[in-house]
């Protein structure tokens, strides 16, 4: 799938660019997509991804991953059956999907990438992806948004009287496109050529990286018990973390009995504000508490987390440096399909099938370009609120397409290219699918909300 749809890309770019003349807008597109996807992207990857791999393997050492993984398996044996219960795996989805909901997307990639590392360990045909990695990309590209943090950035910079209030249509889209992700990932993985039993190894088996068992199977460290000061220390922590989060969360409140210069004390106009507020507060707090609980849970368990973090850090050069190819190859034929003006005349050919869905042709630009460029996305956003206002509806709903979906290319490149795949089976038409309802989701529920 992902061999034809990149020649797709260029070959389409080209043929269009002989009609339009656009060559050489084309040729500064494929070169600049070609720099931003090494400049911009590869190497600023790499110091948040040794933070985040080197904080993993301490998790991991000191076996929090594998209790994260006890905690969630009902959900996750469901969604992943393929998948041992035990499996750092398990807990590295699950902490990825957490990151993606809170809206940190910098610790939500290089989560997303150990997981994927850890799922290629079970994988029995090297280069061509599993079930389960279909479902984790899936769940990747239609992630339920509980903080639509830039959509609502943009509206607040623009005027808008209330940037929070696509949190609920934002939560709701998400949601939707969520549940039609996992039904589509599941469907197609049993249609003719998505059947895991007709795919063939792009090479052989034997040449994978398999840290934990022979066969890839989990096997969990032996740590010793947490010792009584770091339970001490630990508890401290959570304790200092709930009173900062109460205090940022619930000024209005706590004002009451005392004041609290450092933050506002407007009170929320109603619950869905309220939960905007109390969202806000958490997403920042997030990373801080991380980076604090997981070297102290190793350090109590005796592990020596400067040398264990430092080793898993070391994975962070070489992924990032593993998908520089990848994201050279499908940002410079995207930049080709967009430059050569394939993509207006696509948008031309879709304004009737829109129109019979009742979605307004104004969005057509941000529904085209949110599975291609995330940062082509921000920008026809801010054009729209610009063009229309802030709190104009059609505002309102391209925010929440822009939060309710993912930049499905880029995430096929980054996750995929980490682990060397390159059969991506039915991973791409599922979530461009997802992103199809999610954007028909968000556009009826704007009209309900604020229509």
């Amino acid at each position: 799938m992902l061999n034809l749809v990149w020649v797709a890309l260029l070959l389409v770019g080209v043929v269009c660019a002989v009609f339009t003349g656009r060559f050489d807008a084309l040729n500064q597109g494929a070169l600049s997509a070609a720099k931003s996807a090494v400049m911009e992207i590869a190497l600023p990857l790499i110091g948040v991804m040794a933070l985040w791999l080197g904080m993993m393997r301490l998790a991991e050492r000191a076996g929090l991953i594998q209790l994260l993984g006890r905690v969630i398996r009902p959900i996750m044996s469901r969604l992943f059956p393929e998948i041992p219960a035990d499996h750092p795996a398990m807990g590295a989805m699950m902490m990825n999907i957490a990151a993606n909901m809170l809206g940190v997307s910098n610790a939500a990639t290089p989560l997303g990438l150990k997981a994927m590392v850890h799922l290629n360990e079970l994988n029995q045909r090297k280069g061509v992806a599993t079930n389960a990695m279909c479902t984790f990309l899936a769940l990747n590209t239609s992630s339920i948004q509980l903080v639509p943090a830039t959509a609502i950035n943009i509206l607040a910079i623009n005027g808008s009287k209330n940037p929070t209030a696509i949190v609920g249509s934002t939560l709701i889209a998400t949601g939707i496109a969520t549940i039609a992700a996992i039904f589509f990932v599941k469907v197609l993985e049993r249609v003719g050529p998505f059947r895991w039993d007709h795919q063939i190894p792009v090479s052989p088996t034997q040449d994978s990286p398999v840290e934990n068992g022979k066969d890839g199977s989990s096997t969990e460290l032996a740590t010793p018990r947490l010792r009584p000061w770091a339970m001490f220390a630990i508890g401290i922590l959570v304790l200092l973390f709930a009173v900062t989060l109460a205090i940022r969360a619930f000024p209005y409140i706590l004002d009451r009995w005392f004041p609290i210069p450092y933050t506002a004390t407007n009170s929320p106009t109603g619950l869905l504000d309220a939960t905007a507020m109390f969202l806000r507060a958490l997403s920042p707090l997030a990373i801080p508490f991380l980076l604090a609980l997981f070297p102290l849970y190793a350090l109590g368990k005796g592990i020596s987390v400067y040398s264990e973090f430092v080793e898993g850090a070391k994975e962070g050069f070489q992924v990032a440096i593993r998908i520089i190819p990848y994201l050279v190859g499908m940002l410079v034929a995207i930049a080709v399909f967009r430059e050569s003006g394939a993509l207006d005349l696509l948008k031309g050919g879709l304004t009737p099938l829109l129109n019979a869905l009742q979605i307004p042709a104004d969005l057509l630009p941000m529904i085209m370009m949110r599975p291609l460029s995330g940062s082509g996305s921000i920008a026809i956003l801010g054009d729209l609120v610009k063009q229309f206002g802030p709190d104009h509806l059609l505002s309102y709903m391209a925010a929440t397409i822009y939060g309710s979906a993912e930049t499905t290319f880029y995430v096929v490149a980054v996750y995929f290219g980490s682990v060397g795949i390159t059969r991506t089976r039915h991973s791409i038409p599922a979530g461009l699918l997802a992103d199809l309802v999610g954007v028909i989701a968000a556009v009826i529920v704007c009209r309900w909300l604020f229509g």
